[in-house]
């Protein structure tokens, strides 16, 4: 049961597998909705697709501080008052090892997963903060828990993702503003796949092969419980992973004896 709508929902990475999922659903509640991505015509197709429900779309890069900021200024009276703001965007870049891994993947995971994040969240923190109220919905992931060989910097920025969520939590204590992150396993139905191998479409199909992995709409389902619980209610973090997965014992390697 829905206990509380909000009003207008900012969205990064909007025309992601997850964003679209969510704002779909926030759609259908008959929210207002900032669109955000780097592509025009892709946001704009987002758009007509979720009519008659209010939107407006932002165009940006998330890896840039200032057109983030410059968006947020921007915005619509109608639009301005961004009381849930679900920080989306990201990526991961790569599988081999740290030693063999891109600098510049690293570099773009960064200030993708963690530098555009914290610039939206802090933009949007004061306006609810005036207002009375607001929530910050992070997406992270089960990565920033339970590192796995290949991860190196995406696990590490979505450890981040999950202290930031926490600490923000004890920063806004007494404001009234919830912060939630929400932790995926295995999805299927993204691009995320497909981008960390650089396109190679066989390689991220065997990421799925012979497994029934969550959907955006089960990430997008957490999204909204969480947005419309009674202002009262705060859920710190939600980890959900498909029920073909789980986590693993500590890998050992073992030298044999000459």
């Amino acid at each position: 049961m829905i206990s509380y709508t909000p009003q207008v929902v900012f969205i990064t990475g909007a025309t992601g597998g997850f964003g679209t999922a969510i704002a779909r659903r926030f759609a259908a509640l008959g929210c207002r909705l900032v669109l955000a991505g780097r592509n025009d015509d892709r946001v704009r197709a987002l758009a007509t697709t979720l009519a008659p429900a209010p939107t407006h779309g932002v165009v940006f890069d998330i890896r840039n501080p200032t057109a983030i900021a410059e968006a947020f200024a921007a915005l619509p009276a109608d639009f301005a008052g961004v009381d849930l703001l679900i920080n989306n965007a990201g990526l991961a870049l790569g599988a081999g090892p740290a030693q063999q891994a891109s600098l510049d993947d690293w570099n773009e995971m960064i200030d993708t997963n963690i530098r555009g994040l914290v610039t939206a969240t802090r933009l949007a923190l004061p306006g609810m903060i005036a207002r009375g109220g607001g929530h910050i919905i992070n997406i992270g992931s089960v990565a920033g828990t339970y590192p796995y060989p290949g991860g190196h910097v995406y696990c590490a920025s979505k450890a981040f993702v999950k202290q930031f969520s926490l600490a923000l939590r004890a920063d806004l204590l007494g404001t009234a503003v919830r912060v939630t992150n929400i932790e995926p396993g295995m999805v299927n139905g993204t691009a995320f796949s497909t981008v960390r191998y650089k396109g190679d479409e066989t390689k991220a199909a065997q990421v799925y092969a012979d497994t029934t992995p969550l959907t955006p709409e089960d990430v997008a389902e957490s999204v909204v419980w969480c947005a419309t619980l009674p202002p009262r209610v705060n859920i710190n973090r939600i980890e959900l992973m498909p029920v073909t997965q789980a986590t693993s014992s500590f890998a050992i390697h073992r030298q044999p004896s000459p």
